[in-house]
């Protein structure tokens, strides 16, 4: 049986998604494809394979046809195309964030808990990439005791236009929020964002240190340099009783020439997870088969959200905010 997807939004994401399923995907085939500008639409389905290609999204919801909905559409639509997802019974991944506030996140919750099961899977691919996935097996193991402290690198070569400081806090470090809870089976309590003196290449606060606490007393800090201009560049490391478990960025070359020896990097995000875009798109088709589901929950999109709220007053007031969400729905537990 072949899972038929429908996409919504052909941006830069909604388009590498498509090409995702048009050639790597086993068991899935595209059907419709949706964006506000129907030409755009048009031309990855032509790109792609699919079917049909219109501007209106609750069509690619309702085709029958249709057994699955990726949404990549913008942030503000996310929660209202869940929702029509979750009536319309079908299961959606939806790129993060859920919804642009915490309460509106709780909104796809309660949908989701009155249907009475999990629908929808939150983009955050982090939770798929080998480098994360090893770490956190590792951890689990014991071999290394417990936990201490998670260092986290986010840089961006450079930020787009409509960036600002709280967008970094939201869009980038949204995925150490979720990675960070992934790999240590942990709660973020509170959090604290530092303003480092800003590059000359930024027109906002970047570089900036945020700093978590856990429910278990670690530390999570996460540098953000959204301006970095050299590459896209991510970094871990994990600090454990006996021992530290680290990676860096994936190495596309490796080059010794001219007394040089050097690693390339990816130009942005969608090289450097080219592989945790891939299996969490087939995870997703298989979990679809199996009714088992995987990845990151709605629960999990919408504490993402709330921690990053506590974030951006952080950044505003410059004291330590603590996070406290709603209770977690049993379909969660």
């Amino acid at each position: 049986m072949s899972i038929g997807v429908g996409i919504i939004g052909t941006g830069i994401m909604g388009a590498d998604h498509a090409r995702i399923f048009a050639g790597q995907i086993a068991g899935a085939h595209l059907v419709a494809i949706s964006d506000a500008d129907e030409a755009r639409a048009g031309a990855v389905a032509r790109e792609t394979g699919a079917a049909r290609a219109t501007s209106d999204a609750l069509a690619v919801i309702n085709d029958p046809a249709v057994d699955a909905v990726l949404i990549a559409s913008p942030d503000a639509t996310h929660a209202d195309f869940a929702i029509a997802c979750i009536k319309a019974g079908k299961p959606v991944l939806c790129e993060k964030p859920l919804a642009p506030t915490a309460a509106e996140g709780l909104r796809v919750i309660e949908a989701e808990v009155a249907a009475g099961r999990r629908l929808v899977q939150l983009g955050y691919m982090r939770r798929f990439d080998p480098g994360y996935v090893e770490m956190k097996g590792l951890l689990d193991s014991g071999r290394y005791g417990e936990a201490l402290a998670f260092h986290c690198v986010h840089r961006n070569a450079s930020a787009p236009a409509h960036f600002d400081s709280a967008a970094a806090i939201v869009s980038s470090c949204g995925h150490e929020v979720d990675v960070s809870r992934f790999v240590l089976s942990a709660e973020l309590a509170s959090v604290q964002v530092l303003k480092a003196k800003r590059s000359r290449h930024a027109t906002f606060d970047d570089p900036m240190l945020v700093v978590f606490e856990t429910d278990k007393g670690q530390l999570v800090d996460v540098e953000l340099f959204i301006n970095a201009q050299y590459g896209y560049d991510v970094k871990g490391e994990l600090v454990c009783e006996t021992g530290t478990i680290s990676f860096g960025p994936t190495l596309n070359t490796d080059i010794r020439a001219n007394g040089v020896h050097a690693t390339s990097l990816a130009p942005d995000w969608r090289p450097r997870f080219a592989a945790a875009y891939r299996i969490q798109n087939q995870a997703w088709i298989r979990s679809i088969a199996s009714g088992v589901p995987v990845g990151s929950s709605a629960w999990d999109g919408y504490v993402a959200t709330t921690v990053t709220d506590a974030g951006v007053k952080s950044l505003k007031t410059g004291e330590t905010v603590a996070i406290g969400y709603e209770k977690r729905p049993g379909l969660y537990s």
